[in-house]
């Protein structure tokens, strides 16, 4: 069954994410107050609409109260995103997810009642910090403040020819090996007795403390 989403605000983010979700199939509806990016949109999205998200008859007249998601991707206007975050919960939409500009608009918008909050910018930028900062990591997501799931290449001698009782990560770095991806394949909960090859990725989850002083211990290696 196909899920229908909203979002409100075609700058690069929300388009992005609207681009991918019509991609997918998904049924959606693109909200934004400039006209030419509600044109540009106009033959990816389900339906594209003009319009100020920030007035509750608009919204209501909409019927975004039947949509499965909201994605408010309002640009530099806090104001707007505040006001729209505000008026879906007051016309009872289930689940919303907002863009923030900061740490200050991230607390007023969990103070009115997002379901979800990201940080783009803020994210994107701490997945390239450790990108560059080890060769052998190859992508960081943040699960929470505290956790985080990261891909690392085995292409570092602590690494490659060991297994994974040998490594040992759990109990040295209190961190958990959920996966390796090799070649085309996918190994989930890998046994301990797996060994790791010198192309494998490994599929690190953990919490920060914990990855970054295993990203240390393969740059001295």
């Amino acid at each position: 069954m196909k899920k229908e989403f909203v979002v409100i605000g075609l700058g690069r983010f929300g388009g992005s994410i609207c681009r991918a979700l019509s991609e997918q199939g998904m049924e959606v509806m693109a909200i934004d107050q400039d006209e030419d990016r509600v044109n540009e949109f106009a033959s990816i999205a389900s339906h594209a609409v003009v319009a100020d998200t920030t007035e509750e008859v608009t919204l209501k007249s909409l019927g975004i109260r039947n949509f499965d998601h909201v994605i408010v991707a309002i640009g530099d206007d806090i104001q707007s995103s505040i006001l729209t975050t505000l008026m879906l919960k007051e016309i009872g939409v289930n689940n919303i997810t907002v863009k923030a500009q900061n740490d200050y608009h991230e607390k007023v918008l969990r103070k009115i009642g997002a379901d979800h909050v990201v940080h783009p910018e803020r994210d994107m930028g701490r997945r390239i910090a450790h990108n560059i900062i080890s060769n052998s990591v190859l992508d960081y997501l943040e699960l929470s403040d505290e956790h985080s799931i990261v891909e690392i290449a085995a292409n570092n001698p602590l690494l490659a020819g060991k297994s994974l009782v040998d490594l040992d990560v759990r109990a040295k770095y209190g961190l958990n090996i959920v996966a390796i991806k090799r070649e085309n394949d996918i190994i989930v909960s890998p046994q301990a007795n797996e060994v790791i090859h010198q192309d494998d990725i490994l599929i690190v989850i953990g919490a920060d403390t914990d990855i970054n002083q295993f990203e240390k211990k393969m740059m001295s290696s």
